[in-house]
C-alpha cells in the first residue's frame, strides 16, 4: 500500500473520529441536562467475540460515576448507551424491570425527542463552526466568471446538453452565479435551466437533464470535468533542454497560436502540439503587449518543455477577510446551502444510477487529498458532517430520525408505541442498515478490485 492510501486512511479515520464523538456528545449532554442514566459512552463500536475480548480497546470508568467511557476497534460508528431505551443494544432485559426516575422512558417527550435529536444538532452545528472558522482563518478567495476573459470550459457530455467552450455561466434557475466552487456546480448540475453568456453578447438557456449529476460523476471518473475555468497558454517555467526554452520563449509569455492554428486555451494547445509530434512549428506568442513568432521543436511526446502559470495568477482574483463575528453568519450561510444542496440530490439515490453511485468507506476516503492539506480536509469534514446530520434524521427506525417519529406519534396522539413494536422496528432498522452498508462498500470492491479485474 502507498503513502498516499495511509494519508488517505488516516485523513478518513481522523475526520470520522471527529464527527462520531460530537455526534454522541449530542445525545450525551441531553441526556444530563435532563438527568438521565448514560451507561456508555463509546468512539467507535466495542463488538466483541464472547468471553474472549469486549471489543474496546481502551475504556475507563471515573470513581462516583454511572458512565462507563471507551474506545472500541470498530470504527462504524459511535455509541452512547443511554438507560431505558430501546437502542441498537437491544437491552429488552432493562425495559422489563420497573421504571426508574433517571430513565429515557420516565421522561416528557419533549425531553426524548431533544436528546434524541442532540446528535444532529451537533453535527450541523460542529459544520457551521468549521465553515465559519475556515473563512475567519483563511477568508474566501475567488475568481469571479467575469474575470475569466476565456470564459468555462466543457466535458463533451457537457457540450451535447447544449454548453459551449467559451460560455459564462450566469444564472441556474435564477440563482445568480458568481464564481466556480462546489456550491456552483451543484447549483448548475440539479437546476432546470442554466442561462449563459456566448460570445460576449449573447444570452442563452441551456435546459438541463434529469440526473445531469451522474453525468458530471460519470465525467470525473473518467478524468473529465464537466465544468473548469478555460486555461491560457501562459509560460511560468521552462526544461532548458527542451523545444520553448531554445526557441527563445520565457517565463510570462502567453502562446496564441500553433501553426498558425488558434490555441488560446490548455486543451486547444495540446491537441495542436500531439498533432505536430517530432515537427517544428510556429508559434505565436504574446510578451509585454507585444506579439511576435518562433520556431518551436515539439517531442515525439508532444512536448515542448513548459510549465504553466496557474490561471489565478493570471486573472484578477477577489478576496474577503471576515472578523470573527462576520465569519458566524457566513458559516450559518455555508452550512444551510450545503444542506440545501445535499437534500436536493438525495432524491437521486432512489434510482438505478443512484444505487450504484453508493459508495462506503473508500469512497469517502478517496475524496480526501494525497497529501495532508489542512483547509481541504476542514472543508471535506465540514461536508461530511452535513452528510451525517441528514442521514441520521432520516424517519428510518435504529437511526435518530427513527426515534423521533416515534416520539412525534407519541406527542401526536399521547400515547407511546408498544416495547414490543419498538423492538421489532429496531430490529428491521438494522437489518436496512446493515444491508446499505454491505451494498455501499460492495460497490466499492466491485468499482476497484472486480472490475479492473475483469477488464
Amino acid at each position: 500500500m502507498t503513502v498516499t492510501f495511509w494519508i488517505k486512511a488516516l485523513q478518513l479515520i481522523v475526520s470520522l473520529a471527529l464527527l462520531v464523538f460530537i455526534h454522541e456528545l449530542g445525545h450525551f449532554m441531553w441526556a444530563r441536562i435532563f438527568k438521565v442514566r448514560v451507561e456508555k459512552f463509546y468512539l467507535f463500536f466495542d463488538v466483541g467475540f464472547k468471553k474472549l475480548w469486549d471489543g474496546s480497546i481502551v475504556k475507563f470508568k471515573p470513581k462516583n460515576s454511572d458512565t462507563e467511557y471507551g474506545v472500541g476497534w470498530l470504527p462504524l460508528g459511535g455509541y452512547c448507551k443511554i438507560s431505558g431505551m430501546i437502542d441498537e443494544s437491544m437491552d429488552t432485559e432493562q425495559m422489563k424491570q420497573p421504571e426508574q426516575p433517571w430513565e429515557f422512558r420516565s421522561k416528557p417527550a419533549w425531553q426524548r425527542l431533544l436528546i434524541m435529536i442532540g446528535g444532529v444538532l451537533n453535527n450541523f452545528l460542529l459544520a457551521v463552526i468549521i465553515y465559519a472558522g475556515m473563512v475567519y482563518y483563511w477568508g474566501e478567495k475567488y475568481l469571479p466568471y467575469k474575470n475569466a476573459e476565456l470564459g468555462m470550459e466543457f466535458s463533451q457530455s457537457a457540450e451535447k446538453i447544449g454548453f459551449k467552450d467559451g460560455d459564462i455561466p450566469l444564472s441556474a434557475d435564477g440563482r445568480e452565479l458568481v464564481y466556480f466552487n462546489n456550491d456552483e456546480l451543484q447549483a448548475i448540475l440539479t437546476a432546470k435551466e442554466v442561462k449563459v453568456l456566448r460570445d460576449g453578447k449573447d444570452t442563452v438557456t441551456v435546459s438541463i437533464p434529469e440526473k445531469c449529476l451522474f453525468i458530471a460523476e460519470k465525467d470525473a471518473k473518467n478524468n473529465e470535468a464537466f465544468i473548469d475555468y478555460r486555461m491560457p497558454v501562459v509560460v511560468e517555467t521552462l526544461t532548458p533542454a527542451d523545444g520553448a526554452a531554445k526557441a527563445g520563449l520565457i517565463k510570462g509569455d502567453r502562446i496564441l497560436s500553433v501553426d498558425t492554428i488558434g490555441a488560446i486555451d490548455y486543451e486547444t494547445f495540446t491537441a495542436q502540439l500531439k498533432a505536430h509530434k517530432g515537427e517544428t512549428v510556429a508559434m505565436a506568442y504574446e510578451r509585454n503587449g507585444k506579439i511576435d513568432t518562433a520556431q518551436v521543436a515539439v517531442s515525439g511526446a508532444g512536448k515542448i518543455g513548459i510549465g504553466l502559470r496557474n490561471i489565478y495568477d493570471i486573472y484578477k482574483v477577489e478576496s474577503k477577510e471576515y472578523s470573527l463575528l462576520a465569519s458566524i453568519p457566513r458559516g450559518i450561510e455555508m452550512g444551510c446551502t450545503q444542506m440545501v444542496n445535499y437534500v436536493s440530490q438525495f432524491k437521486y439515490i432512489f434510482s438505478k444510477e443512484g444505487a450504484q453511485s453508493l459508495g462506503g468507506f473508500g469512497a469517502i476516503g478517496s475524496i480526501f487529498p494525497d497529501t495532508w492539506d489542512w483547509y481541504r480536509f476542514w472543508n471535506i469534514t465540514a461536508f461530511l458532517s452535513i452528510i451525517l446530520a441528514f442521514m441520521n434524521i432520516l424517519p428510518i427506525p435504529a437511526l435518530d430520525g427513527g426515534h423521533v417519529l416515534f416520539l412525534l406519534y407519541e406527542i401526536i396522539f399521547r400515547r407511546k408505541p408498544g416495547d414490543k413494536f419498538l423492538e421489532r422496528a429496531q430490529m428491521v432498522g438494522m437489518t436496512l442498515l446493515i444491508a446499505l452498508l454491505l451494498w455501499a462498500n460492495g460497490n466499492d470492491i466491485y468499482r476497484w478490485i472486480i472490475k479492473p479485474f475483469l477488464g
